[in-house]
């Protein structure tokens, strides 16, 4: 049995801590320093930034354009990410829910998921029954969620991984023309963001 086979079986997190253990034991870091990264990267992590997003795209048709045909770019407009989208590390994906389609979210590897704009995942988004079910029957899923859907509509599912993170713009709702981004933006929740809900 290979090193890598020994600790498939472990759960993520024990798994995460070796790594750190190793990469300390090696002089590359110390444990204050992960601990002032963690904080500093969690210290802004929250929904509402992708509530910011949904909020923006929907005001503002042009930035939305921008925002599908490049997210990294449109985090960077906002001031969520780096100034140089190159250096987000991946790339990010905004799927657009529509009339017609339903968009929603997974890893089905891990649980890869932009925390920056979501903030921390659900417990769910990583559990295995979630990641092995949502791929294969997506409407039955949706449906445990509370979120029953038309037959007509097409349900798209994203496999995010290291190299592409997703999130879903959800549609605006309606009777919402005379709110502000502001107001928009407490609209919009996680599960709306990850597609288990609508708006």
């Amino acid at each position: 049995m290979s090193h890598a086979e020994g600790h498939a079986d472990l759960p993520v997190a024990a798994r995460v801590r070796r790594l750190e253990e190793r990469a300390v034991a090696a002089g590359l870091t110390t444990d204050d320093e992960l601990d002032a990264f963690l904080t500093r990267f969690l210290e802004n992590a929250s929904p509402m930034n992708g509530a910011r997003l949904a909020a923006r795209a929907w005001s503002d048709p042009a930035f939305r354009e921008r925002m599908l045909a490049d997210g990294n770019a449109a985090l960077g407009e906002l001031g969520l990410g780096p100034a140089d989208p190159a250096r987000q590390g991946f790339r990010l994906v905004i799927v657009e829910n529509t009339a017609a389609t339903h968009n929603v979210i997974v890893c089905t590897l891990c649980s890869c998921y932009p925390v920056a704009l979501l903030g921390p995942s659900p417990s769910w988004y990583k559990s295995h029954a979630y990641r092995a079910r949502v791929v294969r029957e997506p409407r039955a899923v949706l449906a445990e969620f509370g979120l029953v859907l038309p037959d007509e509509t097409e349900i798209a599912v994203w496999d995010s991984s290291s190299k592409a993170r997703y999130m879903v713009l959800p549609r605006r709702p309606d009777g919402t023309a005379d709110l502000d981004e502001e107001a928009l933006a407490r609209l919009v929740t996680r599960e709306g963001l990850i597609g288990t809900a609508l708006v």
